[in-house]
């Protein structure tokens, strides 16, 4: 007989799981608390590992990747305190070559593969009990208002930052969840800042607050806006948007108006304070955590898509070999994946200063060690032949 499991969350560490768990012989069940699948999303970076993963999941042929043609113009340009343009590092010139997609795409492509899996929808996890033979679980249909008892052999806890499932039987957000003091707002321009070419890409970087356009091959730019505070909750009152200009008045510039205004047309934004989850350990005997809601590297890490495909696939892997012992499954899950989660997280501290300097030292220490870096990626690309600086995961641009 099949074993089921309950996956919480549609996003992409949820249908990772959920197609890792089918690879290896399980029936898993997705419920998600929003009514419909959420679409679109902002940029992110996909690494090795993560490319290394969808290929794993076997949605590879699917993801579309965006990188920028080198030889097509496409640029990264960091503005200084007067207004003046200069070549920078962007996001794409890290190691490792990221690739550069949408959050959308990856959930486009994990959806795909998705097919005769069941999913219910306005659906959350209220109840959560672990027995020696399973665990129960009262679900609550939020949009008929019943509320029904059903049995697993697994639940997957991929809910997010703040994850239903790690509160119901871990305990409170407050015992994991780190304070970084700071902000962040990402979304989609509907067009690229004027005077740019469309793929350009954009970095305001000042002590506190900055601003970064990430400039697409095939679709508008993304924005994020991210600043550091000492007062989180004061961050969620009144309007967003509104807190935001008043955060960065003091950057006159024409970048910053345009993703500004841009803000106030957009349909869909993350806004949201910034954290990392830490945990001793990601499962109990018959519950476990993963992506956001086990180790949330955070946004600063750009790790977290490809963190949370990694995760799927080495869960379903576990599963796959550890057939008859699940709790030797995700011990061995664990024991190959923290090392790997627990390097980017402490790498994101250093991230952070890249993304927003804490202070005005911060902010020159930076200018130096990123003109430092651009001066060796240019030898480096002057030595170079031609071709991607990410491989491409389909027959897409880049």
């Amino acid at each position: 007989m099949r074993r089921r499991a309950l996956v919480v969350g549609l996003g992409i560490a949820g249908m990772s799981a959920a197609i890792g768990l089918r690879r290896a012989g399980w029936t898993p069940v997705i419920v998600e608390r929003a009514p419909e699948r959420r679409t679109g999303g902002y940029f992110v970076g996909l690494f090795p590992e993560g490319r290394q993963a969808a290929a794993d999941l076997g949605i590879a042929e699917h993801l579309h990747t965006r990188n920028p043609e080198r030889n097509a113009g496409a640029n990264s340009w960091s503005l200084d305190r007067r207004g003046r343009r200069r070549q920078a590092l962007g996001f794409l010139d890290q190691p490792g070559g990221p690739a550069a997609v949408l959050r959308g795409d990856i959930e486009a492509a994990l959806w795909q593969s998705t097919t005769g899996v069941e999913v219910r929808f306005a659906t959350t996890p209220v109840e959560i009990t672990e027995g020696a033979d399973d665990v129960q679980v009262l679900l609550d249909d939020t949009g008929t208002g019943v509320r029904y008892r059903e049995s697993f052999d697994l639940v997957v806890g991929a809910d997010g930052m703040r994850s239903t499932v790690r509160r119901i039987v871990f305990g409170p957000h407050e015992d994991h969840l780190t304070t970084w003091n700071a902000m962040i707002c990402a979304f989609q321009l509907k067009e690229q800042v004027p005077s740019y070419e469309a793929s350009d890409s954009i970095i305001i970087a000042r002590a506190k607050r900055a601003v970064w356009v990430f400039g697409l091959a095939d679709h508008a730019p993304t924005a994020l806006l991210t600043y550091r505070t000492r007062d989180v909750p004061e961050q969620f009152t009144g309007s967003r948007i509104e807190r935001l200009r008043a955060v960065f008045a003091g950057i006159d510039d024409p970048v910053v108006h345009h993703v500004l205004d841009s803000l106030e047309e957009t349909p869909d934004h993350l806004f949201d304070s910034v954290h990392q989850v830490r945990m001793p350990r990601w499962s109990t005997r018959r519950v476990v955590l993963v992506g956001d809601a086990a180790w949330c590297m955070n946004l600063y890490s750009g790790m977290g898509a490809t963190s949370s495909l990694r995760g799927g696939a080495a869960l379903g892997a576990a599963l796959a070999e550890h057939r008859d012992d699940l709790g030797a499954a995700l011990d061995a899950w664990e024991v190959g994946l923290r090392p790997f989660i627990t390097r980017h997280q402490r790498t994101a501290r250093l991230k952070q200063q890249m993304f927003v300097p804490s202070s005005r030292r911060a902010e020159a220490v930076r200018s130096v060690l990123v003109g430092l870096g651009r001066r060796i990626r240019s030898r480096q690309l002057a030595t170079e032949t031609g071709g991607p600086q990410a491989p491409a995961l389909s027959g897409t641009s880049q």
